[in-house]
């Protein structure tokens, strides 16, 4: 697969922020100012300063002149950078791989090779980045291009289709101007000086030759815009609170010695969490090998615990899937989920069944630690009316109902997903059935119940109510079926079967 990069430019990232934070100032022009050399710079311009003719790097003092009613900020060190940082982790929702724009403290690179098919394609993929950006208060523009300095030209640069596809990336480059090549002001100044007002004025010259004029940087930076030299990525890595780090004298190679590593670093991680009144719902061990290669295996819990020796069966039971080959020479074990942890009340006479018994929870998490955590269903009342949808999936085994279970009417043991069609004959219209035919097998009712009218629910889809019959068979068999909506004279209703009876 070859890789494909998104460059994102905050086209006046300091000014959008402002007017995020202050939203009196959309109708009046104002400019970030730093000091230098006893003297105030304008570092970032707001859009209404600029088109009255305030630009990047002229004099506060020439601004004001320039724009009268300019109001001048004081721009903090470092503001920039930890913005943009700031919007890279939220971005990693889209890309494990984002990092800030080196060249350029107003933009954002991001790896997302395999990525725009999870949003329906890139254009869907780039259409979102872009619309969510705007829709925090952000002016945007980005691009996807095969090489990172193409779609970091593109961004900025182009004025066709921000959407390069592969290996068309080269002729994307033609038609820029030389600044798109993210190269030295001095450098552009040469080229524009021998007549190259655009890349393909230059693109095919011998590299020697290019070399001698312009310099080892300015082919490197031409080189990664074209795909011939890589290019390297400082990913954003969102820091996690919850780490222990364990280097090793000697590399580690046998199962005892993970064994022990894993109980060490579990001590010293337990203890922080209970000293914060917290437990792992989550962790992840990694083991850095000599060869520079990464292992590492991974556990879940159902309920937040910081208990050391079930935690350690849990990791136990994956060990064998960790290869050290010729040894660890450094494992970290990461709490990326941690929930708040509730001491137990002290008792009497200790009376905790079901989920709060602490040894279900466990035994729980072992079995899920064995077969996996998608074997484990816990449901919980939902406030719906069709009955398929009124229970959910509970997100873990602490949590509450917001509702009470209904006991007020019977429902069947076995509830279908699906209600199924079958076959009814029904003597007086809106009684129950005498018999019904389900999967080629007759059933003759000698006894009914009902029926229980439940509606649909019309903001979510429309059609007709259910009118639910309990009956039983000739084998004293109990099922749960329902006839959708009215009998009528000119249109037939079918019947359906949705559950059965213990």
């Amino acid at each position: 697969m070859n890789k494909r990069y998104v460059s994102i430019w905050f086209c006046h990232l300091l000014a959008d922020w402002q007017e995020i934070r202050r939203p009196e100032l959309k109708g009046i022009p104002f400019v970030f100012a730093t000091p230098d050399h006893g003297r105030m710079l304008v570092s970032a311009v707001s859009v209404l300063a600029k088109s009255r003719g305030v630009e990047v790097g002229m004099r506060a003092a020439d601004a004001k002149a320039v724009c009268p009613g300019l109001e001048v900020l004081d721009e903090k060190p470092g503001r920039a950078l930890k913005l943009m940082k700031a919007l890279g982790e939220w971005c990693i929702r889209y890309s494990p791989f984002v990092a800030v724009d080196t060249f350029s403290a107003d933009g954002l690179n991001m790896e997302v090779s395999g990525c725009p098919h999870l949003w329906g394609g890139e254009r869907e993929y780039l259409k979102d980045i872009i619309n969510r950006l705007k829709g925090k208060g952000y002016t945007v523009r980005g691009a996807i291009a095969d090489t990172l300095g193409a779609a970091w030209a593109i961004s900025r640069f182009g004025k066709v289709t921000p959407l390069i596809a592969p290996g068309a990336h080269a002729e994307a480059l033609m038609s820029l101007p030389p600044e798109a090549l993210r190269i030295e002001k001095a450098t552009v100044a040469k080229l524009q000086k021998l007549g190259f007002y655009q890349v393909k004025s230059f693109m095919g010259m011998p590299r020697t030759v290019l070399r001698r004029r312009f310099g080892e940087d300015f082919l490197l930076r031409l080189g990664q815009a074209l795909g011939t030299h890589d290019e390297h990525m400082e990913p954003i890595h969102v820091p996690t609170v919850f780490q222990e780090r364990l280097p090793c004298l000697e590399p580690i190679r046998t199962r005892k010695g993970i064994e022990i590593a894993i109980t060490r670093l579990l001590e010293s991680l337990c203890l922080r969490l209970e000293k914060e009144g917290k437990g792992l719902r989550t962790g992840v061990l990694k083991g850095y090998r000599v060869d520079g290669k990464v292992v590492g295996i991974d556990i879940g819990t159902n309920a937040p615990t910081h208990s050391v020796s079930h935690l350690f069966k849990l990791f136990e039971l994956k060990i064998d899937q960790i290869r050290p080959a010729l040894g660890i020479e450094l494992f970290i074990l990461d709490a990326p989920q941690v929930d708040d942890l509730t001491a137990p009340q002290e008792v009497l006479w200790k009376t905790t069944p079901g989920l709060n018994d602490q040894s279900v929870i466990q035994l729980l998490d072992r079995v899920a630690g064995k077969v996996g955590a998608h074997v484990i269903k816990r449901y919980l009342p939902d406030a719906r009316y069709w009955p398929e949808r009124s229970i959910k999936n509970a997100a873990s085994m602490s949590e509450g109902a917001q509702i009470p279970w209904r006991t007020d009417k019977p429902r069947p043991t076995e509830l279908l997903s699906r209600p199924e069609p079958i076959e009814v004959m029904a003597l007086i219209p809106d009684h129950p059935p005498r018999l019904f035919v389900y999967k080629a097998v007759r059933h003759q009712i000698v006894k009914a119940d009902g029926p229980e009218r439940i509606e649909r629910e019309w903001w979510l889809d429309a059609g007709e109510h259910r009118d639910y019959y309990q009956v039983e068979d000739e084998q004293g068999q109990r099922y749960w079926l329902f006839r959708s909506g009215h009998y009528s004279s000119d249109q037939e209703y079918q019947w359906f079967i949705h559950g059965f009876f213990a």
